[in-house]
């Protein structure tokens, strides 16, 4: 038999969970805004049409959060967000209402002692180090 690579566990479950720290979750959101903001300008000017950039922001963490786990400025800072319960992807509907809960930004200003969210505790996801 082979064996079973070692899995961490899930962070609910890990009483020395760690979440990632304010300032990597704080320049991956910088470098996905940007990015959103480069993206929306193919189709919309960002300065004119402010709902463009939100609506690519609402898609990518749609679509980069739930097939991957990770958005570009995430993968560049090195973070992740998982599923709270079982330290998996969340999938796209829940990545898709995590990313519109985040563009009304008061649900992320809402933390508890895990660092997440509303929106994290509202899609069952948490922000960890990768």
């Amino acid at each position: 038999m082979t064996a079973q690579p070692h899995r961490p566990p899930p962070p609910a479950a890990d009483p020395e969970f760690t979440p990632a720290d304010l300032g990597r979750r704080f320049g991956a959101l910088v470098i996905d805004w940007i990015l959103c903001l480069l993206a929306s300008g193919l189709f919309a000017s960002p300065t004119r049409d402010a709902w463009a950039p939100v609506v690519v922001l609402i898609v990518a963490y749609g679509f980069f959060l739930g097939l991957f786990a990770q958005t570009p400025g995430m993968y560049l800072t090195r973070i992740r967000c998982v599923d709270w319960t079982d330290g998996g992807r969340i999938g796209l509907l829940r990545a898709l209402l995590r990313g519109v809960l985040l563009a009304l930004v008061v649900p992320a200003l809402l933390m508890d002692r895990h660092r997440r969210g509303l929106h994290d505790r509202l899609t069952g996801s948490v922000i960890t180090p990768t």
